[in-house]
């Protein structure tokens, strides 16, 4: 808050210059009073941030009361605090679009330079309505999910004419008034290193690239938007196998009951609105092709730029390029087998431009720029470090926001941990960052450190990081309680906690050979009950209208066992098959953030179920769980020629049939064909390059005919392979490999774009 508070002095000192009125100032204080209170929350003061609101009544403070709403309702998903964000978030967006008319018709509210009058009021009714819509996704409810779809395409008209009120001012803005620092590099702070960019890539950063003019009507279009949320209540959605589905192109296994044909009420005021905005480009059957809003021109400019004069113009910044950000991430990772929802939201989203604005947020020290580092944070370290195949990063480029950007990450790490000491919510990602360098012991000392958070839901996060990076590390009583704990701190999904943590005591009763005949037995009575546990706390939660997939992995799972035991007359825990833990750290993809010693750990755990007097009797699903489990480890160890073995060996040649019925596992021969896709794609000699130890030229530096013909080669088995897990039939949690298979094929396709023309 130290720069809000040089802003606010900077515009105190000049009031009686200047033609701000009394109620203009007012306003400024307010918001920074609401911004320095809600910025508490990102540093794990609870009660100074719900103190600080509580003395106030404003828009601006009822927005902060509603953001802390939604990190309690977004972080735990529980059922309670979703409601009350849902309520909070209602009531600022109510309050924001009453202040928005106030203000456009009283002549002493402020006047900004860049934006029109009324704007920071409208943006506060756009964040409410991108967090309530958030919220209402995750909730239960399918009707409150299409109508949060609905608030999407509002919020995104509103931020849609602020980019274009931002591109107008730089259009506008004297050449010789534009900022020295005209970087793109979007860094945590403007301390940090920038690139300097050539006088024509400045040229091209504030031209007004098919620049629409400005609407009069462009903020109405989001008020008058409210008339499509009538709800059709015969449109039901059967699909959302995973919270973490992902991205462009999946199309396979997430099919609606919805007729495509039927035009409704609601299809036709949705495509009227559709129409009227004139950023649309819709295909010839109404849906939105793509978005062709520019690129914010002030995305050039940082912090200290002498355009952010005033703490409002730069809450109306920080804020667009935080919520756009979003809202463009957001859309982008909504499967295209979604065409109801997206024909409803009437955008595609545009990962890169979203997460190059969620940069340009994150360099301001404001809650916009913590909340804008925390989803980069969870883009890179979530969904772009639980997939295998991602586009390679461009070490010549320090804006490049593909691939994953280590030093970049560092940098707004050690920023956040600056900003915000005292937050547990960045320890979790500096032990995040660590698990991602293979060095699980230092994440799991990060995770120790004394103290606790405030906040519930992030004590929540906290307790399930470590669980996870125990589990990965095979320290097994440690992720066995870790995991008991979140039991008492999440509602979320219980009956994956006690399935994780069963199979954390049955990792101690098969593998830890310090253990007594005596203290073997108590673990594998304590796994036997806890397996039995997990069906019981599955209960009716779901997202979207459809039960938690892993609920329904684990009561399959349990239910395949307890069969198992019947048939072989022996105790449940010696009727389970291959490991359960390493088959959960493969769905967790934690073999990506195991050292040599702990990869070597799991392949014996592996072993050792071939040992057992029951596996010549064993299903054809649990050698191809073992199979698969083998394959993924030895392609972790760089072991290519043996992972592709043992996958060609009868994975590959494997139906869908042939693991079909009596509670079988089905996930295995869909994922052999994309494991043979990131082998193939980890022995391109430029990832050898990027990663391995035969790294001999700059990265930047040209790469020769040979070795791009030889990676072109690899490249298209890549693209074959994948293409062929994408299209495989529906199998459980097929989600959690379409994310990997989706993003796999985004890289393979800038890969080819990258390329073409050295190819030629």
């Amino acid at each position: 808050m130290h720069r809000v508070g040089r802003w606010f002095d900077r515009g105190r000192a000049s009031l009686n210059a200047s033609s701000q009125s009394l109620d203009s100032l007012e306003e400024s204080q307010n918001l920074e009073a609401a911004m320095r209170a809600v910025e508490l929350i990102m540093d794990d003061d609870i009660k100074g941030a719900e103190k600080g609101l509580a003395e106030g009544n404003s828009s601006f403070h009822k927005l902060a009361k509603g953001t802390l709403a939604f990190m309690r309702a977004a972080l735990g998903f529980e059922q309670e605090f979703m409601k009350e964000a849902s309520e909070m978030l209602y009531e600022a967006e109510s309050s924001a679009s009453a202040s928005h008319s106030k203000a456009q018709h009283d002549s002493r509210s402020f006047n900004s330079t860049i934006y029109d009058k009324g704007t920071e009021f409208v943006l506060c009714q756009a964040e409410a309505q991108i967090m309530s819509a958030v919220v209402a996704v995750l909730n239960e409810s399918l009707t409150e999910s299409i109508r949060g779809f609905y608030k999407l395409r509002k919020a995104y008209i509103t931020l849609d004419s602020i980019v274009q009120m931002e591109a107008n001012f730089m259009k506008k803005r004297p050449a010789s008034s534009l900022s020295r620092d005209q970087s793109i590099e979007s860094l945590p702070s403007s301390d940090s290193g920038r690139s300097e960019r050539s006088t024509q890539e400045r040229v091209e950063a504030t031209a007004p690239q098919s620049v629409q003019p400005a609407h009069p009507s462009a903020l109405r279009h989001a008020e008058t938007a409210g008339a499509a949320e009538k709800e059709d209540s015969d449109d039901e959605f059967h699909e959302v196998d995973d919270s973490n589905v992902v991205t462009e192109g999946y199309t396979g296994h997430l099919d609606t009951d919805v007729e495509d044909d039927a035009r409704t009420e609601l299809d036709i005021k949705i495509e009227q609105m559709n129409l009227s905005h004139p950023s649309s480009e819709l295909h010839s059957e109404g849906m939105l092709k793509r978005s062709t809003t520019i690129t914010s021109g002030l995305l050039i400019e940082g912090p200290e730029s002498d355009v952010f004069s005033n703490p409002l113009d730069v809450f109306i910044h920080s804020g667009t390029n935080l919520m756009s950000g979003l809202l463009n991430l957001l859309i982008s990772i909504i499967p295209p087998a979604f065409t109801k929802l997206l024909y409803i939201v009437g955008f595609r989203g545009d990962r890169e431009r979203g997460i190059r604005m969620l940069w340009q947020a994150s360099r301001f020290s404001n809650v916009n720029g913590g909340m804008a580092s925390l989803i980069l944070f969870g883009w890179y370290n979530g969904i772009v470090g639980f997939c295998d195949i991602v586009s390679d990063t461009d070490a010549s480029r320090p804006d490049d926001v593909e691939g994953y950007p280590a030093k970049r990450l560092e940098n707004l790490l050690l920023e956040m941990r600056r900003r915000y000491p005292n937050s547990h919510l960045w320890i979790v990602e500096e032990a995040r960052t660590e698990a991602s360098k293979r060095n699980l012991d230092k994440a799991l000392a990060i995770l120790a450190r004394p103290g606790k958070s405030q906040l519930k839901q992030i004590e929540a996060l906290h307790m399930f990081e470590k669980s996870l990076s125990a589990m990965n590390a095979h320290k097994y009583q440690l992720c066995a309680d870790s995991m008991l704990a979140c039991v008492d701190l999440n509602a979320w999904s219980r009956a994956l906690y006690y399935y994780i943590a069963a199979s954390a005591h049955l990792g101690l009763y098969r593998h830890d050979k310090s253990l007594s005949a005596e203290d073997k037995e108590k673990h594998a009575k304590l796994a036997e009950e806890l397996f039995k546990t997990a069906p019981t706390k599955v209960g009716k939660k779901k997202m979207m209208g459809r039960q938690l997939p892993f609920d329904m992995f684990v009561m399959r799972k349990i239910s395949k066992w307890e069969e198992r035991a019947t048939r072989w007359g022996c105790k449940m825990v010696d009727a389970v098959g291959v490991s359960p833990l390493e088959e959960m750290i493969f769905f967790w993809n934690g073999f990506k953030k195991m050292n040599e010693t702990q990869l070597q750990n799991s392949l014996d755990n592996l072993a050792w179920s071939e040992t057992t007097p029951h596996w010549k009797d064993e299903d054809i699903d649990e050698y191809a769980i073992l199979d698969v489990l083998r394959a993924v480890i030895f392609r972790n160890l760089r072991r290519h020629d043996d992972s592709q073995e043992v996958l060609k060996k009868k994975l590959l040649h494997q139906t869908a049939y042939e693991f079909k019925g009596g509670n079988k596992d089905d996930w295995m021969a869909p994922t052999a064909h994309y494991e043979m896709a990131v082998n193939l794609w980890m022995q391109r000699t430029g990832y050898v390059r990027q990663h391995g130890s035969k790294f001999v030229r700059d990265p930047a530096e040209q790469m020769p005919a040979a070795d791009l013909k030889h990676d072109a080669k690899l490249v298209q088995e890549v693209k074959g392979y994948l293409e062929k897990a994408k299209g495989w039939e529906k199998y459980e949690l097929d989600a959690r490999l379409g994310m990997k298979i989706t993003a796999a094929l985004g890289a393979v396709r800038r890969w080819e774009q990258k390329n073409a023309v050295a190819l030629k």
